[in-house]
């Protein structure tokens, strides 16, 4: 984070964690109660530096606890801050703001992402996909047909033939495997997809087990949930192993 990053990130977060929007979304509320008089378009969460998008008559800005305008700029749509810098949508496209309202960089993008790890994916006009720094510079020299958000050091790009792989934060392969379906690392694992169905590999691109399965999630507490290709639901280990079975679904009617 750079010392305006840490200016700006002033906010004591107490003020707002435990603020949320309006069942209309027009303001923000503790409990039930109204933190503010003002009433806007459209309101969105609270993120630290302890901004919140809001939108009314004049355009897209960010706003304080208190509703008052957090700066003078206004856009055509804002998002909410993640490492202190917001996605805005301006006249001439997508780019990045600091909490003080002011672009991060010049050039523009027909789609940002928020930024993690100091990355940021966004979309080219000409549809192609990369991640950049946090002064808009490509991280990496090539593009991609799409790219995901970092974590923890990692993030899954798709190339031409729709294969997908994970990429380091400097743009390098990670393990050089490739597959039809990717989701990030999560605990050490990913779920993968192949040509015979779903599956988790480890950080070496390797498959955990030799099972496949027709959907499966991540890892929670050392299982995850599965379904098998007859249909039935399963609870798995790391190894693959089944060690549950989930009842299906059925409409109980009570006999009185």
């Amino acid at each position: 984070m750079s010392h305006l990053q840490h200016e700006e990130a002033r906010v004591n977060t107490a003020e707002w964690s435990d603020v949320t929007v309006s069942k209309d979304g027009t303001h923000h509320v503790r409990g039930a109660m109204p933190i503010y008089s003002n009433r806007f378009h459209e309101v969105l969460k609270f993120h630290a530096p302890g901004y919140a998008p809001a939108r009314d008559a004049t355009g897209a800005f960010h706003i304080a606890i208190t509703g008052a305008e957090a700066y003078l700029s206004r856009f055509v749509r804002t998002f909410g801050f993640y490492d202190n810098l917001a996605a805005v949508i301006g006249d001439d496209g997508w780019f990045h703001i600091s909490p003080r309202g002011t672009p991060l960089y010049s050039k523009r993008f027909a789609w940002c992402g928020n930024y993690q790890e100091h990355r940021c994916a966004v979309r080219q006009f000409d549809g192609r996909y990369r991640h950049i720094d946090e002064e808009g510079h490509p991280v990496y020299k090539c593009t991609w047909n799409y790219t995901g958000d970092f974590k923890d050091g990692s993030a899954v790009v798709q190339r031409e033939d729709g294969r997908s792989t994970h990429i380091d934060t400097m743009g390098r392969l990670i393990h050089g495997a490739w597959f039809v379906d990717l989701d990030i690392f999560h605990k050490r694992f990913a779920r993968a997809r192949d040509d015979d169905g779903w599956f988790h590999i480890i950080e070496s691109g390797l498959p955990a087990y030799t099972a496949r399965f027709s959907m499966v999630e991540p890892f929670y507490n050392g299982f995850a949930r599965c379904e098998t290709r007859s249909g039935k639901r399963v609870i798995i280990d790391e190894f693959g192993v089944v060690m549950h079975t989930i009842a299906n679904n059925v409409l109980l009617t009570e006999t009185i």
